[in-house]
């Protein structure tokens, strides 16, 4: 059985960094991507970055240049540096992790707070 292990959010102030850990485990294949995406109360939840397998990876424009993606294909491990944080990007981050042969997977969440 497939797990997303999440770790990392917290509380921080306007300006300040985090970063977001998330550990696939129980798969038989890698997953070819994983991502974090974020939703804050009363919206949708939307993509924050991608990455690939391969390297590639997929921004929001909304965290591009303030944000990066990074996996450790060896570890199944995607990281999540958040720098220049805004209260704006206050959500539950979740995990994802896309498998060629079982689907979509999903973290549980992990709060992020940016006080201003």
């Amino acid at each position: 059985q497939v797990q997303l292990v999440e770790s990392g959010g917290g509380l921080v102030q306007a300006g300040g960094s985090l970063r977001l850990s998330c550990a696939a485990s129980g798969g038989i294949f890698s997953p070819y991507a994983m991502g974090w995406y974020r939703q804050a109360p009363g919206t949708q939840r939307e993509l924050v970055a991608l990455v690939t397998s391969g390297g590639n990876t997929n921004y929001a424009d909304s965290v591009k240049g303030r944000f990066t993606i990074s996996r450790d294909n060896a570890k199944n491990t995607v990281y999540l540096q958040m720098n220049s944080l805004k209260p704006e990007d206050t959500a539950v981050y979740y995990c994802n992790a896309k498998f060629t042969d079982i689907g979509n997977y999903w973290g549980q969440g992990t709060q992020v707070t940016v006080s201003s």
